[in-house]
């Protein structure tokens, strides 16, 4: 493989894993620890990963429990998770942190499907930048004369095709999600 399309696939790659990333933090009506992924906590003035201060667990299908390694964080935690846009009523209760997750109504569910929609044209344009980068490196070596016009077509193809397939897999985990958050 050349040098470009392991670059280009590399950069495709890292695309796909943020859109998965990302599509974690939207929630399907059960509880699951990634839900918390993108909480960031005041830690004496250091806005820090929630997953840095404190474990998170889902003992039951629809409860979240957050345990602070540090008591002083309670407060914080609790106040990240309540200003963050998951719509969650975290409850302290001295020692830790639980967080009932309530059951979507309709209109959440196709709010939800709306950002996962948004979050995977977001991967899409990502994998989009690595394929035009890599075609725009292409060309300029053949118009430079470094690799011929067959093999620059070649390359081209192969990149194509790599697009292609992550396109493919973005789809794939869009459409599960949405089957998920659409799930009663």
């Amino acid at each position: 493989m050349d040098k470009r399309l392991a670059e280009c696939d590399e950069r495709m790659t890292k695309g796909l894993e943020s859109f998965r990333r990302e599509l974690a933090s939207i929630r399907a009506g059960k509880a699951t620890p990634a839900l918390l992924d993108n909480i960031r906590v005041d830690y004496y003035g250091t806005p820090t990963p929630l997953k840095q201060v404190a474990s998170v667990s889902a003992p039951e299908a629809r409860l979240l429990v957050v345990q602070p390694w540090d008591k002083t964080l309670l407060t914080p935690i609790a106040r990240a998770i309540q200003t963050s846009d998951l719509g969650l009523n975290p409850q302290d209760d001295g020692q830790l942190i639980k967080i009932p997750i309530p059951p979507l109504n309709e209109e959440r569910r196709k709010d939800l499907v709306k950002m996962a929609h948004k979050m995977a044209e977001e991967g899409r344009v990502a994998v989009r930048n690595a394929r035009r980068d890599v075609n725009d490196q292409i060309k300029k070596a053949q118009k430079d004369g470094q690799i011929p016009e067959d093999d620059a077509h070649r390359q081209m193809e192969a990149v194509q095709k790599l697009h292609d397939k992550y396109i493919a897999q973005i789809e794939e985990i869009l459409k599960k999600k949405e089957a998920e958050v659409m799930e009663v």
